[in-house]
């Protein structure tokens, strides 16, 4: 089990969902033990991608560091870090990553375009060792638990019509997330969106990048990908999310109405325990390493 980049350079461009300006991304390998970087071209900043550098969790993931930040990262990470990418350089000339069409699939597909190569040293995961939790007064929550899997469980609740109460559960394949995750959008509310709009956000979202929903219905005229699309997507969030732990994780999340932010006290109250978690080196861990090869080996080029 080796250290993984993408094969060559791709590139992207898109629009952010918040700003609705034109955004170019490149995607570049990077060698062993590099990890995630973003480099903002138009202001000269490397952000590399680390639980201190987290500078907003309220609408979306962002990243900063001397004042220049990258937005709306989750969906991108969710498909490097579903691929097993462990090392890979982000060249943006503005401060969003591109929406696309509110899913990750595109991102897959960017990736698959790339191609996957495998490097020189041995790859690291994260086991968990500890039950780890934050949770709300509202009773929210976000889990990590210790597994020899790697699971995600959600559960949402809205009371609206087309959602209601929905549940996944995930048991991670690459193959299993290009089907059943990456295609899942992110939604909002009619009339979130107009306040949003209000204070100077969302200026980019429209139907062709998000599900909307009025007080009844789904108003995009082609309707669901998913009857629980919804809570699928919240599973895409968290992956993206459970890129800050910086190794790919072995363990099972969970999650009620979990959110970004409570996304990101967890990867914190992880780490400040060294109990909580064991960092392992998968050519020497082969029972985990066994897990990797199973979910690795439906999608290669």
């Amino acid at each position: 089990m080796k250290q993984r980049t993408i094969a060559k350079s791709t590139e992207i461009v898109g629009i952010g969902l918040h700003k609705g300006v034109p955004v170019k991304m490149r995607l570049e390998p990077l060698d062993s033990d590099m990890g995630i970087v973003f480099y903002r071209i138009d202001a000269g900043v490397t952000i590399p991608l680390k639980r201190e550098n987290v500078v907003d969790t309220k609408m979306a993931t962002v990243i900063g560091k001397d004042g220049v930040v990258v937005s709306t990262i989750e969906h991108l990470l969710s498909a490097v870090y579903a691929y097993g990418i462990d090392n890979l350089r982000v060249v943006i000339d503005n401060d969003e990553v591109p929406v696309l069409d509110g899913s990750s699939a595109g991102y897959c597909m960017l990736i698959e375009e790339a191609g996957i190569k495998e490097l020189d040293k041995s790859k690291k995961a994260i086991k968990i060792k500890k039950q780890v939790e934050v949770t709300t007064p509202e009773g929210k929550r976000v889990t990590l638990k210790p597994s020899d899997r790697i699971v995600y469980d959600f559960e949402i609740t809205f009371d609206h019509p087309a959602i209601g109460k929905q549940n996944f559960h995930f048991d991670y394949s690459i193959a299993e997330y290009k089907e059943n995750i990456s295609r899942a959008r992110t939604f909002g509310f009619l009339h979130e969106v107009q306040y949003l709009r209000s204070i100077g956000l969302a200026q980019g979202g429209s139907m062709e990048n998000a599900i909307v929903l009025d007080q009844s219905k789904v108003l995009n005229p082609e309707g669901l990908r998913f009857d629980d699309e919804f809570v699928r997507h919240k599973i895409l969030d968290a992956i993206g999310d459970m890129a800050l732990l910086e190794y790919t994780l072995v363990g099972e999340y969970d999650a009620v109405a979990g959110s970004h932010h409570l996304n990101h006290l967890l990867t914190k109250k992880l780490y400040e325990d060294e109990s909580n978690y064991e960092i392992i080196d998968l050519e020497e861990a082969t029972s985990e390493a066994v897990v990797f090869e199973m979910a690795y080996s439906r999608v290669e080029n």
